[in-house]
């Protein structure tokens, strides 16, 4: 009997390791008689064939011989022990490919959150990076700006830092969306929108 044709683990298999199993532990010595296939069948609840299968597969295997006109008789103990073990580790080999299914299947499943996951980051990011742009930015302009007195649009402010100024305050006053000819003064307070890096691009012409 191959290993393929016993990875089905049909039922008649199933009894014939039972049996097997038995015979090599003991509580069916070599030379005594199987009880008859009437007897298995109701002993394993299955019908008379699916026993008779299950002693011609120990009978092939020469673990029982039937003796006509009198019955079944245990042939032998080792080659039972060497059937039963060969079906345990057919069935250990299924149930570790069963369990490399499971984790390739869990792997997918991960694989497929983690996707979702850095999706909803991502969204969350664009989000964060949307509301940024429209959250000011405030600069102290100081007496070492290098820039003192030059108007904004004369600075060209936005091709150098990609920040747009939208107010400006000067002690008490403060100029909303100034224009390209409001001036840097020191002591200024700037307002400005950009993206993450307007600040430090800002800070870098301003403060250099």
């Amino acid at each position: 009997m191959s290993l393929h044709m016993i990875r089905g683990e049909a039922r008649y298999h199933e009894i014939a390791v039972v049996l097997a199993e038995k015979i090599s532990s003991g509580t069916y010595a070599v030379g005594e008689k199987l009880h008859a296939r009437s007897n298995l069948a109701t002993t394993f609840g299955v019908s008379a064939e699916t026993a008779r299968k299950a002693v011609q597969v120990l009978v092939e295997l020469k673990i029982l011989e039937v003796r006509h006109g009198s019955g079944c008789y245990v042939l032998s103990k080792e080659k039972a022990a060497a059937f039963a073990a060969q079906y345990q580790d057919v069935r250990s080999e299924k149930k570790m490919r069963e369990e490399l299914l499971q984790i390739l299947e869990k792997q997918q499943q991960d694989a497929v959150r983690a996707k979702a996951i850095l999706y909803d980051l991502e969204a969350s990011a664009k989000k964060a990076e949307n509301i940024l742009l429209f959250t000011p930015f405030t600069l102290l302009i100081d007496t070492t700006c290098p820039h003192l007195n030059e108007s904004i649009g004369a600075l060209n402010l936005w091709h150098h830092t990609g920040a747009t100024v939208v107010a400006i305050v000067r002690g008490s006053t403060t100029l909303l969306s100034p224009g390209p000819h409001a001036i840097l003064k020191a002591g200024d307070t700037i307002y400005f929108v950009g993206d993450a890096k307007a600040r430090q691009r800002m800070e870098a012409f301003l403060r250099p």
